[in-house]
């Protein structure tokens, strides 16, 4: 399974370009998301979720670059379960292509941001 980094995700975002495909990592997973074009691709309204790390935003449910790329682990409980829940949804509908590689600043992002 291949390893992708915050940059390596950044240019799989359906643009035209090298991919165009559409992948977004959620709690780790890297899942090709490509066949929801419709709501991932340039334009759509989780555009802002391509090429990135959603899990924060969507266990905030924020449609939010902020909430991207960053860790998670101060979430509150709610947001937790939400997070859950989405990553549950992501499995179910989506091919895992890959695994996430998170360094300090990665997680360091994430306990900036409110929970």
């Amino acid at each position: 399974m291949e390893t992708f980094t915050l940059e390596q995700l950044s240019t799989y975002t359906g643009a035209t370009g090298p991919h165009y495909k559409i992948y977004i990592a959620v709690r780790g997973e890297v899942y090709d998301v490509t066949s929801g074009r419709d709501f991932y691709g340039p334009g759509a309204g989780y555009s802002v979720f391509a090429g990135r790390d959603a899990t924060r935003a969507l266990g905030k449910m924020q449609i939010s670059a902020e909430e991207c790329n960053c860790g998670w682990d101060n979430l509150n409980e709610e947001h937790r379960k939400t997070m859950l829940e989405w990553e549950a949804k992501y499995k179910s509908k989506y091919p895992v292509v890959g695994r996430m590689v998170v360094d300090d600043d990665f997680v360091a992002r994430g306990q900036r941001l409110a929970p």
